[in-house]
This record gives structure tokens, C-alpha cells and sequence, in this order.
């Protein structure tokens, strides 16, 4: 069993940042990918970025330029840096884990309980 733990949403108002964090824990041999994805009131959720084990990143259009995915390997730790927000990026932000338990063995996947991020215009 995997466990994630969000922290560091909020209410900001717009230009101001915030740094998301999601740490896994419990029966993990390997963490392939880790990803944000947010889902705002009436919407889809939708990727935000993600990054692999090796550092290669991958954004959505819409965040580029404002919001930083990274990593800490050694604390199975995602990091979401949000700069210069908008109101538009307000939602819930959810972070999502793919997950090798044993070595050799199938990837699961793993979401967060998602944290609250509000930009107030």
C-alpha cells in the first residue's frame, strides 16, 4: 500500500505564489512518474506536468512559463512551484504517482486527496 500526502494549497491572490508538495510512502521498491493534475468546479481534471524519474519534464500549454514541476528522489517528494497565478488556476490540485512495489514487478498507479488552491482576482 502507497500513501500520499498533499500539503501547501491555500487562497492567494492573483500574481501571488504558492509551492505544492506530495510525499509518498509504504511499499515502494521505485517511483516512475510523478504528476499534478487539477480539476476546477464544473470541469475535467487535466494534467498539469509531470516529471520522470530521470528529471525529463512535461507541462500543459496553459501552465507553461508560470508553474515548475521537481522532484526529490531520495524523499519520494513531488513539488508543484506556482508563480505569478492567475484566477483561472484556481481548482483542486491532485498528485499522482506511478509506483513499482516489488522489483521486477507491475506499476501501479497512486493518487493524492488533492488540496485546495484559490486565486482571488
Amino acid at each position: 500500500q502507497v500513501q500520499l500526502v498533499e500539503s501547501g494549497g491555500g487562497l492567494v491572490q492573483a500574481g501571488g505564489s504558492l509551492r505544492l508538495s506530495c510525499a509518498a510512502s509504504g511499499s515502494i521498491f521505485s517511483i516512475n512518474v510523478m504528476g499534478w493534475y487539477r480539476q476546477a468546479p464544473g470541469k475535467q481534471r487535466e494534467l498539469v506536468a509531470t516529471i520522470t524519474s530521470g528529471g525529463s519534464t512535461n507541462y500543459a500549454g496553459s501552465v507553461k512559463g508560470h508553474l515548475t514541476i521537481s522532484r526529490d528522489n531520495a524523499k519520494n517528494t513531488v513539488y508543484l512551484q506556482m508563480n505569478s497565478l492567475k484566477p483561472e488556476d484556481t481548482a483542486v490540485y491532485y498528485c499522482n504517482v506511478v509506483v513499482v512495489v516489488v522489483d521486477g514487478g507491475p506499476m501501479y498507479n497512486y493518487w493524492g486527496q488533492g488540496t485546495q488552491v484559490t486565486v482571488s482576482s
